[in-house]
């Protein structure tokens, strides 16, 4: 098995994910690396977790911070890398989307 694999995590789908992973093993090859990203789930296989390495990224908490997140995110080369010779448009343009970001992450706290 080379490259990595994408899958769509459901709770019925775990028991097929833990015995995939329990097939890789060491004659997989060097650059292999399998990535799995998941919202927690009470069914997630204790096995895949204990033998993976974990990484979590939690949204910032409020607008600001969120807001702050993306632009420390940027630089200005990035910010500059526009060609088009409205470049304030582009400059609003993100600014929109950031902010529109921030809100929905924002509001995920008051979904049930």
């Amino acid at each position: 098995m080379e490259g990595g694999f994408y899958f769509h995590l459901s709770v019925s789908w775990m028991p097929e994910l833990e015995k995939i992973c329990e097939q890789l093993n060491e004659n997989m090859h060097k650059d292999f690396r399998l990535w799995i990203t998941s919202m927690p789930v009470e069914k997630f296989p204790i096995s895949v977790l204990q033998n993976g390495v974990k990484m979590t990224l939690e949204p910032p908490k409020g607008l600001r911070a969120n807001l702050l997140r993306t632009y420390t995110n940027l630089d200005d080369k990035e910010l500059e890398s526009c060609k088009k010779p409205e470049l304030f448009l582009f400059k609003k343009l993100l600014f929109g989307f950031a902010l529109f970001h921030a809100i929905i992450q924002d509001r995920r706290k008051f979904v049930q």
